[in-house]
């Protein structure tokens, strides 16, 4: 990835086109999505012109733009969240993606066949219970065999290395808009911007 543009020039720039340093910096660290283009990016240009001095670290970037995030209708929060990778994919990964997900590394270990094959069979089986949802953590270092345990446990399943099992068909709705699918969108939300820090981390900045 190209050095962090500075926050001077984040700050100064009168541009919220998708070519800002705002729009960058967002979608490397946020994931590129066509509602942090046309609604975050905006929202948060705005904010910073008319306040300049809230922004005076990377890390406040981050959360000036999650709890803008927070402010949205739930729907709109949703397909923020859809703009993130599935945990276990390996194609049209951004760079961040491609090193959190492995996939950047051809000297690393290669997950076995049968965890990704699993993890597929889980973000599936998440979804289908979350509707409008993708499954969003902060891997913080854990290997896709370590996130098959913890997504298992998150959904009350026994660990197994089954591709179909439990079936599709067994998963538990949960009904849009109520207090445990809400929480689960909040909890996504807040991983994401963990998952920003973590790259800006990895940058040297905060």
């Amino acid at each position: 990835m190209e050095p962090l543009p500075s926050l001077d020039w984040i700050r100064s720039s009168s541009n919220a086109q998708p070519d800002s340093p705002l729009a960058v910096i967002l979608g490397s660290l946020l994931e590129p999505s066509t509602v942090l283009i046309q609604t975050l990016v905006p929202q948060l240009h705005d904010k910073l012109q008319n306040y300049p001095s809230s922004l005076n670290t990377y890390a406040q970037l981050i959360d000036l733009a999650i709890n803008q995030v927070r402010t949205w209708d739930k729907d709109l929060q949703a397909q923020f969240i859809l703009g993130h990778p599935r945990i276990g994919e390996t194609k049209n990964l951004s760079t961040f993606s491609a090193n959190e997900q492995g996939a950047a590394h051809p000297t690393a270990t290669p997950t076995p066949p049968a965890v990704l094959a699993r993890l597929a069979h889980l973000n599936a089986y998440y979804e289908r219970c979350y509707p409008q949802l993708v499954y969003i953590i902060f891997v913080d270092g854990r290997s896709r065999a370590q996130i098959v345990r913890v997504l298992e446990d998150h959904l009350g399943l026994e660990p197994s290395l089954s591709i179909d099992n439990p079936p599709l068909e067994a998963a538990t709705i949960v009904e849009v808009g109520s207090q445990k699918w809400l929480n689960e969108l909040e909890r996504a939300v807040t991983d994401i911007g963990l998952i920003a820090k973590s790259r800006l981390r990895s940058l040297g900045a905060e």
